[in-house]
Protein backbone atom coordinates (compact mmCIF):
# COMPACT_ATOMS: atom_id res chain seq x y z
CA UNK A 1 0.00 0.00 0.00
CA UNK A 2 1.15 3.57 -0.71
CA UNK A 3 2.39 5.83 1.93
CA UNK A 4 0.37 9.08 2.74
CA UNK A 5 1.56 12.35 3.86
CA UNK A 6 -1.51 14.65 5.24
CA UNK A 7 -0.69 17.99 6.56
CA UNK A 8 -3.64 20.93 6.93
CA UNK A 9 -2.95 24.53 6.99
CA UNK A 10 -1.40 25.11 10.23
CA UNK A 11 -4.06 27.01 12.91
CA UNK A 12 -2.53 30.35 13.96
CA UNK A 13 -1.70 30.50 17.97
CA UNK A 14 -3.94 33.61 18.67
CA UNK A 15 -7.35 32.76 19.90
CA UNK A 16 -9.46 29.71 18.99
CA UNK A 17 -10.71 28.82 16.09
CA UNK A 18 -14.06 29.00 14.46
CA UNK A 19 -16.40 26.76 12.13
CA UNK A 20 -15.07 27.85 9.25
CA UNK A 21 -11.37 26.84 9.93
CA UNK A 22 -12.55 23.10 11.44
CA UNK A 23 -14.19 22.23 8.13
CA UNK A 24 -11.44 24.25 5.81
CA UNK A 25 -8.44 22.26 6.98
CA UNK A 26 -8.36 20.11 9.68
CA UNK A 27 -11.54 18.09 9.57
CA UNK A 28 -11.51 17.14 5.98
CA UNK A 29 -7.80 16.04 6.50
CA UNK A 30 -8.59 13.75 9.58
CA UNK A 31 -11.59 12.39 7.53
CA UNK A 32 -9.23 11.61 4.78
CA UNK A 33 -6.73 10.01 6.91
CA UNK A 34 -9.36 8.18 8.70
CA UNK A 35 -10.08 6.52 5.74
CA UNK A 36 -7.06 6.00 3.89
CA UNK A 37 -5.73 4.51 7.28
CA UNK A 38 -8.98 2.15 7.43
CA UNK A 39 -7.88 1.16 3.55
CA UNK A 40 -4.54 0.10 4.52
CA UNK A 41 -2.37 2.60 3.24
CA UNK A 42 0.17 3.91 5.54
CA UNK A 43 -0.81 7.75 6.89
CA UNK A 44 1.14 10.64 8.51
CA UNK A 45 -1.30 13.36 9.21
CA UNK A 46 1.12 16.18 10.53
CA UNK A 47 -0.25 19.50 12.11
CA UNK A 48 1.31 22.20 14.47
CA UNK A 49 0.33 25.47 15.85
CA UNK A 50 1.56 28.16 13.91
CA UNK A 51 3.34 30.27 16.67
CA UNK A 52 5.09 33.16 15.10
CA UNK A 53 4.43 36.79 13.90
CA UNK A 54 2.77 39.72 15.13
CA UNK A 55 -0.68 38.98 16.55
CA UNK A 56 1.26 36.50 18.96
CA UNK A 57 2.80 38.95 20.30
CA UNK A 58 0.42 41.60 20.93
CA UNK A 59 -2.31 38.82 22.01
CA UNK A 60 0.94 38.07 24.57
CA UNK A 61 1.07 41.99 25.35
CA UNK A 62 -2.33 41.74 26.40
CA UNK A 63 -2.49 38.71 28.62
CA UNK A 64 0.63 40.10 30.39
CA UNK A 65 2.28 37.20 29.52
CA UNK A 66 5.60 36.10 27.64
CA UNK A 67 5.24 35.23 24.08
CA UNK A 68 6.66 31.53 25.03
CA UNK A 69 3.90 30.90 28.39
CA UNK A 70 1.35 32.72 26.15
CA UNK A 71 1.65 30.41 23.03
CA UNK A 72 2.74 27.55 25.00
CA UNK A 73 -1.02 27.74 26.85
CA UNK A 74 -2.72 28.40 23.78
CA UNK A 75 -1.15 25.56 21.93
CA UNK A 76 -2.76 23.30 24.84
CA UNK A 77 -5.95 24.39 24.87
CA UNK A 78 -6.14 24.32 20.70
CA UNK A 79 -5.36 20.61 21.37
CA UNK A 80 -7.96 19.99 23.65
CA UNK A 81 -10.15 21.23 21.65
CA UNK A 82 -9.00 19.37 18.14
CA UNK A 83 -9.09 16.28 20.75
CA UNK A 84 -12.01 16.78 21.33
CA UNK A 85 -13.25 17.04 17.72
CA UNK A 86 -11.46 13.31 17.43
CA UNK A 87 -8.81 14.93 14.96
CA UNK A 88 -6.49 12.14 14.97
CA UNK A 89 -3.34 13.69 14.46
CA UNK A 90 0.07 11.60 14.23
CA UNK A 91 1.89 14.61 15.50
CA UNK A 92 0.78 18.40 16.80
CA UNK A 93 3.52 20.24 16.64
CA UNK A 94 4.69 23.74 17.77
CA UNK A 95 6.67 26.47 14.53
CA UNK A 96 8.88 27.58 17.78
CA UNK A 97 9.91 24.69 18.23
CA UNK A 98 13.28 23.83 18.16
CA UNK A 99 13.43 21.82 15.25
CA UNK A 100 11.81 24.42 12.81
CA UNK A 101 14.06 26.62 14.53
CA UNK A 102 17.05 24.73 12.54
CA UNK A 103 15.25 23.60 9.64
CA UNK A 104 14.23 27.01 8.61
CA UNK A 105 17.78 28.24 9.47
CA UNK A 106 19.02 25.85 6.92
CA UNK A 107 16.62 26.71 4.73
CA UNK A 108 17.37 30.05 4.52
CA UNK A 109 21.60 29.41 4.15
CA UNK A 110 20.96 26.69 1.12
CA UNK A 111 18.38 29.50 -0.70
CA UNK A 112 21.42 31.99 0.05
CA UNK A 113 24.17 29.80 -1.18
CA UNK A 114 21.99 29.55 -4.55
CA UNK A 115 21.62 33.05 -4.93
CA UNK A 116 18.08 33.15 -4.04
CA UNK A 117 18.38 35.24 -0.70
CA UNK A 118 19.70 38.96 -0.72
CA UNK A 119 19.84 41.86 1.88
CA UNK A 120 18.21 44.95 0.80
CA UNK A 121 17.98 48.23 2.12
CA UNK A 122 14.29 49.20 2.38
CA UNK A 123 12.04 51.88 4.08
CA UNK A 124 9.78 51.04 6.93
CA UNK A 125 7.36 52.66 8.55
CA UNK A 126 8.62 53.50 12.14
CA UNK A 127 6.54 54.61 14.95
CA UNK A 128 7.77 57.97 17.19
CA UNK A 129 5.63 56.64 20.20
CA UNK A 130 6.54 52.82 20.05
CA UNK A 131 10.18 54.12 19.39
CA UNK A 132 10.45 51.03 17.30
CA UNK A 133 10.05 49.36 13.42
CA UNK A 134 6.53 48.65 13.03
CA UNK A 135 6.42 44.83 11.35
CA UNK A 136 3.67 44.90 8.54
CA UNK A 137 1.00 43.20 11.20
CA UNK A 138 1.21 46.21 13.79
CA UNK A 139 0.05 48.65 11.51
CA UNK A 140 -3.59 48.79 10.98
CA UNK A 141 -5.93 51.32 8.15
CA UNK A 142 -7.95 51.30 5.67
CA UNK A 143 -7.44 48.73 2.78
CA UNK A 144 -7.15 50.80 -1.05
CA UNK A 145 -8.96 48.15 -2.33
CA UNK A 146 -12.29 47.43 -0.40
CA UNK A 147 -11.91 50.40 1.72
CA UNK A 148 -12.01 47.88 5.03
CA UNK A 149 -10.66 49.89 7.60
CA UNK A 150 -9.10 47.78 9.94
CA UNK A 151 -6.68 45.48 7.32
CA UNK A 152 -3.34 44.52 8.27
CA UNK A 153 0.03 46.03 6.52
CA UNK A 154 0.43 42.62 5.59
CA UNK A 155 -3.18 41.75 3.91
CA UNK A 156 -6.94 42.78 4.03
CA UNK A 157 -8.98 40.22 6.00
CA UNK A 158 -11.86 41.66 4.09
CA UNK A 159 -11.30 41.10 0.53
CA UNK A 160 -7.57 38.64 1.06
CA UNK A 161 -5.30 41.15 -0.92
CA UNK A 162 -1.91 41.61 -0.27
CA UNK A 163 -0.56 44.59 0.81
CA UNK A 164 2.31 46.13 2.23
CA UNK A 165 2.59 48.32 4.87
CA UNK A 166 2.25 51.64 3.11
CA UNK A 167 -0.63 50.88 1.31
CA UNK A 168 -2.68 51.68 3.79
CA UNK A 169 -4.50 54.46 3.86
CA UNK A 170 -4.92 56.30 7.67
CA UNK A 171 -2.62 53.82 8.81
CA UNK A 172 -1.84 53.84 12.52
CA UNK A 173 0.47 51.73 15.07
CA UNK A 174 -1.40 48.59 16.40
CA UNK A 175 0.87 49.09 19.97
CA UNK A 176 -0.49 52.29 20.66
CA UNK A 177 -2.62 53.30 18.13
CA UNK A 178 -0.55 56.17 17.25
CA UNK A 179 -0.56 57.70 13.89
CA UNK A 180 2.80 59.55 14.71
CA UNK A 181 4.34 57.21 11.87
CA UNK A 182 7.13 57.69 9.58
CA UNK A 183 9.32 55.86 6.83
CA UNK A 184 13.07 54.92 7.46
CA UNK A 185 15.55 53.03 5.99
CA UNK A 186 16.30 49.13 7.74
CA UNK A 187 17.84 46.30 6.07
CA UNK A 188 15.64 42.94 5.54
CA UNK A 189 16.25 39.68 3.82
CA UNK A 190 14.40 39.16 0.08
CA UNK A 191 13.23 36.22 -1.15
CA UNK A 192 14.24 36.57 -4.85
CA UNK A 193 11.03 34.32 -5.98
CA UNK A 194 11.49 36.58 -9.43
CA UNK A 195 14.22 34.85 -10.22
CA UNK A 196 12.28 31.10 -10.02
CA UNK A 197 9.20 31.72 -11.69
CA UNK A 198 9.71 30.07 -14.23
CA UNK A 199 10.80 26.84 -12.34
CA UNK A 200 7.79 27.27 -10.00
CA UNK A 201 5.55 27.54 -13.49
CA UNK A 202 6.64 24.54 -14.74
CA UNK A 203 6.40 22.79 -11.36
CA UNK A 204 2.78 24.14 -11.74
CA UNK A 205 2.26 22.95 -14.71
CA UNK A 206 3.53 19.05 -14.34
CA UNK A 207 1.65 19.22 -10.50
CA UNK A 208 -1.27 20.33 -10.71
CA UNK A 209 -3.44 19.00 -13.38
CA UNK A 210 -5.45 17.17 -10.61
CA UNK A 211 -6.46 19.74 -8.01
CA UNK A 212 -9.52 20.95 -7.64
CA UNK A 213 -9.93 24.81 -9.71
CA UNK A 214 -9.86 26.33 -7.11
CA UNK A 215 -6.33 25.49 -5.61
CA UNK A 216 -5.26 25.91 -9.65
CA UNK A 217 -6.94 28.88 -10.39
CA UNK A 218 -5.65 30.66 -7.14
CA UNK A 219 -2.07 29.26 -8.44
CA UNK A 220 -2.06 30.86 -11.89
CA UNK A 221 -3.35 33.91 -10.82
CA UNK A 222 -0.83 34.56 -8.56
CA UNK A 223 2.08 33.30 -11.39
CA UNK A 224 -0.04 35.17 -14.21
CA UNK A 225 0.68 38.39 -12.56
CA UNK A 226 4.15 37.89 -11.88
CA UNK A 227 6.11 36.51 -8.56
CA UNK A 228 7.36 39.47 -6.81
CA UNK A 229 10.72 39.18 -4.29
CA UNK A 230 9.06 39.43 -1.13
CA UNK A 231 10.94 40.42 2.62
CA UNK A 232 11.44 37.17 4.76
CA UNK A 233 12.15 38.81 7.73
CA UNK A 234 10.75 41.10 10.59
CA UNK A 235 11.71 43.46 13.40
CA UNK A 236 10.28 40.72 15.94
CA UNK A 237 11.18 39.66 19.53
CA UNK A 238 9.87 36.20 18.59
CA UNK A 239 10.47 34.18 15.87
CA UNK A 240 13.54 32.37 14.07
CA UNK A 241 16.83 34.09 14.46
CA UNK A 242 18.60 35.09 11.20
CA UNK A 243 21.31 33.10 11.60
CA UNK A 244 24.55 34.97 12.30
CA UNK A 245 27.08 32.80 10.82
CA UNK A 246 25.45 34.12 7.31
CA UNK A 247 23.95 37.46 8.27
CA UNK A 248 26.00 38.92 10.97
CA UNK A 249 24.92 42.69 11.23
CA UNK A 250 20.87 41.69 11.21
CA UNK A 251 21.31 38.83 13.63
CA UNK A 252 22.97 41.65 16.08
CA UNK A 253 20.01 43.98 15.16
CA UNK A 254 17.41 41.12 16.20
CA UNK A 255 16.08 40.45 13.10
CA UNK A 256 13.61 36.91 12.67
CA UNK A 257 11.96 35.48 9.74
CA UNK A 258 8.75 36.01 8.45
CA UNK A 259 6.68 34.05 9.95
CA UNK A 260 5.11 33.14 6.66
CA UNK A 261 8.66 32.19 5.85
CA UNK A 262 8.87 29.81 8.71
CA UNK A 263 5.76 28.55 8.96
CA UNK A 264 5.51 25.79 6.32
CA UNK A 265 9.11 24.66 6.91
CA UNK A 266 6.71 23.20 10.24
CA UNK A 267 4.96 20.94 8.35
CA UNK A 268 8.78 19.16 7.93
CA UNK A 269 9.88 20.13 11.31
CA UNK A 270 6.98 19.08 13.05
CA UNK A 271 7.60 16.01 11.29
CA UNK A 272 11.05 15.43 12.98
CA UNK A 273 9.52 16.42 16.27
CA UNK A 274 7.90 13.19 15.78
CA UNK A 275 10.50 11.44 15.34
CA UNK A 276 12.84 12.70 17.67
CA UNK A 277 10.51 11.65 20.06
CA UNK A 278 11.10 7.52 19.03
CA UNK A 279 13.80 7.89 16.69
CA UNK A 280 14.69 4.26 16.94
CA UNK A 281 11.10 3.48 15.03
CA UNK A 282 10.45 6.83 13.29
CA UNK A 283 12.43 7.92 10.43
CA UNK A 284 11.42 12.08 9.26
CA UNK A 285 13.33 12.17 6.07
CA UNK A 286 11.85 9.15 4.49
CA UNK A 287 8.70 11.23 4.40
CA UNK A 288 10.11 14.41 3.08
CA UNK A 289 13.53 14.02 1.62
CA UNK A 290 13.68 12.01 -1.56
CA UNK A 291 10.28 10.68 -0.52
CA UNK A 292 9.31 9.52 -4.19
CA UNK A 293 7.28 6.95 -2.68
CA UNK A 294 5.48 9.46 -0.43
CA UNK A 295 1.56 10.75 -1.80
CA UNK A 296 1.36 14.18 -0.27
CA UNK A 297 -1.91 15.52 0.31
CA UNK A 298 -2.51 19.13 1.43
CA UNK A 299 -5.92 20.88 3.10
CA UNK A 300 -6.71 24.86 3.57
CA UNK A 301 -9.02 26.99 3.04
CA UNK A 302 -8.13 29.52 -0.31
CA UNK A 303 -6.54 32.55 1.68
CA UNK A 304 -3.90 30.16 2.05
CA UNK A 305 -3.48 28.37 -1.04
CA UNK A 306 -1.04 30.93 -2.50
CA UNK A 307 1.47 30.60 0.04
CA UNK A 308 1.54 26.74 -0.39
CA UNK A 309 0.80 26.20 -4.06
CA UNK A 310 3.56 28.84 -4.62
CA UNK A 311 5.43 30.47 -2.37
CA UNK A 312 6.62 27.38 -0.28
CA UNK A 313 7.20 25.50 -3.58
CA UNK A 314 9.73 28.55 -4.66
CA UNK A 315 11.65 27.95 -1.18
CA UNK A 316 11.73 24.19 -1.69
CA UNK A 317 13.25 24.22 -5.00
CA UNK A 318 15.48 27.09 -4.15
CA UNK A 319 17.23 24.67 -1.99
CA UNK A 320 18.23 22.99 -4.72
CA UNK A 321 17.47 19.82 -2.73
CA UNK A 322 14.80 16.98 -2.82
CA UNK A 323 12.19 18.27 -0.43
CA UNK A 324 8.93 16.46 -0.87
CA UNK A 325 6.41 18.79 -2.57
CA UNK A 326 2.35 18.52 -2.34
CA UNK A 327 1.38 16.15 -4.91
CA UNK A 328 -2.71 17.32 -3.98
CA UNK A 329 -3.36 20.36 -2.82
CA UNK A 330 -7.15 20.36 -1.58
CA UNK A 331 -8.70 24.04 -1.25
CA UNK A 332 -11.63 25.01 0.22
CA UNK A 333 -14.48 28.40 -0.24
CA UNK A 334 -15.69 29.93 2.96
CA UNK A 335 -17.75 28.58 5.48
CA UNK A 336 -20.06 31.99 6.35
CA UNK A 337 -22.28 32.62 8.85
CA UNK A 338 -25.91 33.57 7.44
CA UNK A 339 -24.32 34.93 5.17
CA UNK A 340 -21.60 36.86 6.70
CA UNK A 341 -17.92 35.62 7.59
CA UNK A 342 -16.59 34.31 10.34
CA UNK A 343 -14.17 36.35 12.09
CA UNK A 344 -11.25 35.30 14.28
CA UNK A 345 -10.17 38.53 15.25
CA UNK A 346 -13.93 39.53 15.79
CA UNK A 347 -15.51 36.63 17.23
CA UNK A 348 -18.44 36.76 15.06
CA UNK A 349 -20.00 33.30 13.84
CA UNK A 350 -19.63 29.87 16.45
CA UNK A 351 -16.06 28.82 17.71
CA UNK A 352 -14.82 25.74 18.25
CA UNK A 353 -15.00 25.37 21.61
CA UNK A 354 -18.60 26.87 21.85
CA UNK A 355 -19.71 24.17 19.82
CA UNK A 356 -18.18 20.99 21.73
CA UNK A 357 -20.32 22.76 24.83
CA UNK A 358 -23.64 22.95 22.56
CA UNK A 359 -23.45 19.54 21.14
CA UNK A 360 -21.02 16.05 21.08
CA UNK A 361 -18.86 16.47 17.67
CA UNK A 362 -20.13 14.14 15.70
CA UNK A 363 -23.05 16.04 14.97
CA UNK A 364 -20.39 19.23 13.73
CA UNK A 365 -17.88 17.06 12.04
CA UNK A 366 -20.91 15.61 9.93
CA UNK A 367 -22.39 18.54 9.17
CA UNK A 368 -19.12 20.57 8.31
CA UNK A 369 -17.98 17.66 6.30
CA UNK A 370 -21.59 17.02 4.04
CA UNK A 371 -21.75 20.79 3.81
CA UNK A 372 -18.29 21.48 2.83
CA UNK A 373 -17.96 25.01 1.04
CA UNK A 374 -15.76 22.89 -2.00
CA UNK A 375 -17.43 24.38 -5.45
CA UNK A 376 -18.72 27.47 -3.36
CA UNK A 377 -18.64 29.34 -0.23
CA UNK A 378 -21.71 27.43 2.01
CA UNK A 379 -23.64 29.49 4.45
CA UNK A 380 -24.12 28.19 8.06
CA UNK A 381 -27.76 28.61 9.57
CA UNK A 382 -29.49 27.04 12.38
CA UNK A 383 -31.79 25.76 10.64
CA UNK A 384 -29.73 24.19 8.29
CA UNK A 385 -27.39 22.70 10.97
CA UNK A 386 -31.02 21.38 12.70
CA UNK A 387 -32.41 19.97 9.61
CA UNK A 388 -29.14 18.09 8.67
CA UNK A 389 -29.19 16.38 12.51
CA UNK A 390 -32.56 15.61 12.82
CA UNK A 391 -33.22 14.07 9.35
CA UNK A 392 -30.06 12.60 8.55
CA UNK A 393 -28.28 11.89 11.90
CA UNK A 394 -31.02 11.27 14.31
CA UNK A 395 -34.29 9.61 11.85
CA UNK A 396 -32.46 7.60 9.23
CA UNK A 397 -28.97 6.57 11.05
CA UNK A 398 -29.81 6.65 14.71
CA UNK A 399 -33.37 5.91 14.62
CA UNK A 400 -32.74 3.02 12.30
CA UNK A 401 -30.08 1.52 14.89
CA UNK A 402 -32.23 1.40 17.97
CA UNK A 403 -35.64 -0.10 16.45
CA UNK A 404 -33.52 -2.51 15.47
CA UNK A 405 -31.75 -3.26 18.69
CA UNK A 406 -34.59 -2.55 20.68
CA UNK A 407 -37.05 -4.49 18.40
CA UNK A 408 -34.93 -7.82 18.46
CA UNK A 409 -33.96 -7.86 22.11
CA UNK A 410 -37.55 -6.93 22.88
CA UNK A 411 -38.87 -10.36 20.78
CA UNK A 412 -35.78 -12.35 20.51
CA UNK A 413 -33.65 -11.71 23.39
CA UNK A 414 -30.06 -10.45 23.71
CA UNK A 415 -28.41 -12.51 20.71
CA UNK A 416 -28.98 -11.91 16.79
CA UNK A 417 -31.63 -14.25 15.49
CA UNK A 418 -31.13 -16.52 13.42
CA UNK A 419 -34.02 -16.61 11.35
CA UNK A 420 -34.45 -17.96 7.60
CA UNK A 421 -31.95 -18.01 4.70
CA UNK A 422 -31.29 -15.00 3.41
CA UNK A 423 -33.99 -14.51 0.05
CA UNK A 424 -34.47 -12.28 -3.02
CA UNK A 425 -34.94 -9.08 -1.09
CA UNK A 426 -31.32 -9.52 0.43
CA UNK A 427 -29.66 -10.19 -2.14
CA UNK A 428 -31.59 -7.42 -3.57
CA UNK A 429 -30.44 -5.28 -0.76
CA UNK A 430 -26.74 -7.14 -1.04
CA UNK A 431 -25.95 -5.51 -4.55
CA UNK A 432 -27.10 -2.01 -3.78
CA UNK A 433 -24.87 -1.84 -0.51
CA UNK A 434 -22.15 -2.85 -2.87
CA UNK A 435 -22.85 -0.22 -5.14
CA UNK A 436 -23.31 2.49 -3.01
CA UNK A 437 -20.14 1.79 -1.16
CA UNK A 438 -18.04 1.54 -4.48
CA UNK A 439 -19.85 4.56 -5.09
CA UNK A 440 -18.62 6.19 -1.23
CA UNK A 441 -15.15 4.73 -2.22
CA UNK A 442 -14.63 6.50 -5.29
CA UNK A 443 -16.20 10.07 -3.68
CA UNK A 444 -13.91 9.56 -0.61
CA UNK A 445 -10.28 8.70 -2.80
CA UNK A 446 -11.14 11.88 -5.18
CA UNK A 447 -11.12 13.99 -2.34
CA UNK A 448 -15.38 15.02 -3.11
CA UNK A 449 -16.55 15.20 0.56
CA UNK A 450 -20.22 16.38 -0.31
CA UNK A 451 -20.30 13.64 -2.84
CA UNK A 452 -18.99 11.39 -0.05
CA UNK A 453 -21.30 12.55 2.76
CA UNK A 454 -24.39 11.79 0.24
CA UNK A 455 -23.43 8.39 -0.65
CA UNK A 456 -23.04 7.68 2.95
CA UNK A 457 -26.65 8.97 3.56
CA UNK A 458 -27.16 7.01 0.65
CA UNK A 459 -26.31 3.92 2.69
CA UNK A 460 -28.07 4.46 5.63
CA UNK A 461 -31.53 5.15 3.83
CA UNK A 462 -31.23 1.75 2.13
CA UNK A 463 -31.27 -0.08 5.45
CA UNK A 464 -34.28 2.22 6.46
CA UNK A 465 -36.18 0.87 2.71
CA UNK A 466 -35.26 -2.43 3.09
CA UNK A 467 -36.72 -2.62 6.80
CA UNK A 468 -40.00 -0.50 5.81
CA UNK A 469 -40.21 -2.95 2.54
CA UNK A 470 -39.91 -6.19 5.04
CA UNK A 471 -41.40 -4.76 8.12
CA UNK A 472 -40.23 -7.19 10.72
CA UNK A 473 -43.00 -5.79 13.40
CA UNK A 474 -45.63 -7.21 10.85
CA UNK A 475 -43.75 -10.30 9.64
CA UNK A 476 -43.65 -11.10 13.51
CA UNK A 477 -47.39 -12.04 13.85
CA UNK A 478 -46.92 -14.65 11.10
CA UNK A 479 -43.62 -15.51 10.24
CA UNK A 480 -41.13 -15.53 13.28
CA UNK A 481 -38.57 -16.95 10.98
CA UNK A 482 -38.88 -14.37 8.69
CA UNK A 483 -38.66 -11.76 11.08
CA UNK A 484 -35.64 -12.97 12.75
CA UNK A 485 -33.99 -12.83 9.24
CA UNK A 486 -34.87 -8.89 8.44
CA UNK A 487 -33.33 -8.25 12.19
CA UNK A 488 -30.40 -10.04 11.43
CA UNK A 489 -29.55 -8.60 8.54
CA UNK A 490 -30.41 -5.40 9.64
CA UNK A 491 -27.99 -5.56 12.38
CA UNK A 492 -25.45 -6.46 9.36
CA UNK A 493 -26.10 -3.33 8.29
CA UNK A 494 -25.39 -1.58 12.12
CA UNK A 495 -21.73 -3.36 11.85
CA UNK A 496 -20.87 -2.15 8.48
CA UNK A 497 -22.16 1.33 9.05
CA UNK A 498 -20.17 1.33 11.80
CA UNK A 499 -17.17 0.78 9.86
CA UNK A 500 -17.37 2.79 6.76
CA UNK A 501 -19.00 5.83 9.02
CA UNK A 502 -15.91 5.94 11.18
CA UNK A 503 -14.15 8.45 9.20
CA UNK A 504 -17.21 11.14 9.47
CA UNK A 505 -18.62 10.51 12.95
CA UNK A 506 -16.16 8.21 14.90
CA UNK A 507 -17.74 8.21 18.24
CA UNK A 508 -21.07 6.82 17.09
CA UNK A 509 -19.33 4.35 14.77
CA UNK A 510 -17.64 3.26 17.97
CA UNK A 511 -20.53 2.87 20.30
CA UNK A 512 -22.59 0.95 16.94
CA UNK A 513 -19.53 -1.50 16.77
CA UNK A 514 -19.19 -1.66 20.30
CA UNK A 515 -23.30 -3.18 20.35
CA UNK A 516 -22.16 -6.51 19.26
CA UNK A 517 -19.71 -9.32 20.95
CA UNK A 518 -17.96 -10.37 18.16
CA UNK A 519 -14.37 -11.78 19.27
CA UNK A 520 -11.65 -10.27 17.11
CA UNK A 521 -13.79 -8.18 15.48
CA UNK A 522 -10.21 -5.99 13.63
CA UNK A 523 -11.84 -5.27 10.24
CA UNK A 524 -10.68 -2.47 8.78
CA UNK A 525 -13.04 -1.95 5.87
CA UNK A 526 -15.88 -3.82 4.13
CA UNK A 527 -15.36 -5.70 0.78
CA UNK A 528 -17.33 -5.62 -1.86
CA UNK A 529 -18.57 -9.43 -1.28
CA UNK A 530 -18.78 -8.64 2.56
CA UNK A 531 -21.29 -5.83 1.69
CA UNK A 532 -23.33 -8.39 -0.60
CA UNK A 533 -22.99 -11.29 2.25
CA UNK A 534 -24.33 -8.90 5.18
CA UNK A 535 -23.08 -12.17 7.34
CA UNK A 536 -20.29 -10.87 9.41
CA UNK A 537 -22.39 -10.75 12.89
CA UNK A 538 -23.16 -14.26 12.78
CA UNK A 539 -26.45 -15.39 14.60
CA UNK A 540 -26.27 -16.26 17.96
CA UNK A 541 -23.46 -13.00 18.72
CA UNK A 542 -24.55 -11.20 21.84
CA UNK A 543 -25.55 -7.84 21.19
CA UNK A 544 -26.62 -4.48 23.54
CA UNK A 545 -28.74 -1.46 22.76
CA UNK A 546 -26.20 1.52 22.94
CA UNK A 547 -27.95 4.80 24.50
CA UNK A 548 -29.52 7.12 21.73
CA UNK A 549 -26.97 8.25 19.15
CA UNK A 550 -28.23 11.21 17.97
CA UNK A 551 -30.56 13.49 19.72
CA UNK A 552 -32.92 15.96 18.05
CA UNK A 553 -32.74 19.30 18.03
CA UNK A 554 -35.58 20.39 19.32
CA UNK A 555 -37.10 24.06 18.59
CA UNK A 556 -36.41 25.27 21.92
CA UNK A 557 -32.83 24.64 21.37
CA UNK A 558 -33.20 26.12 18.17
CA UNK A 559 -34.50 29.12 20.01
CA UNK A 560 -31.60 29.55 22.44
CA UNK A 561 -29.14 29.20 19.93
CA UNK A 562 -30.23 32.11 18.16
CA UNK A 563 -30.40 33.94 20.98
CA UNK A 564 -27.07 33.23 22.33
CA UNK A 565 -25.06 33.10 18.90
CA UNK A 566 -27.74 35.66 16.09
CA UNK A 567 -29.64 34.49 13.60
CA UNK A 568 -27.72 36.73 10.99
CA UNK A 569 -24.90 39.88 11.25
Amino acid sequence: MARHLITSALPYINGIKHLGNMVGSMLPADVYGRYMRQRGHEVLYICATDEHGTPAELAAKDAGQSVDAYCGEQHDAQKAIYDGFHLRFDHFGRSSSQQNVELTQHFARKLHENGFIEERAIRQVYSIADERFLPDRYIVGTCPHCGYDKARGDQCENCTRVLDPTDLIDARSAISGSSDLEVRETKHLFLLQSALQGEVEQWIDDSSEDWPTLASSIARKWLTEGLQDRAITRDLEWGVPVPADVWPELAAEGKVFYVWFDAPIEYIASTKEWADADPANRDWKSWWYEADDVRYTEFMAKDNVPFHSVMFPATELGTREPWKKVDFLKAFNWLTYYGGKFSTSQRRGIFTDAALELLPADYWRYFLIANAPESDDTSFTWELFSSSVNKDLADTLGNFVNRVLSFSRKRFGDEVPAGAAAGEAEAKLGEQIAELLAEYEGHMEALQFRKAAAALRALWSAGNSYLEEKAPWLEIKTDQEAAALTLRTAMNLIHLYAIVSEPFIPAAAKAMRGAFALDGDTAAWVTADEARALASVPAGTAFTVPPVLFAKITEDDLAAYRERFGAAE
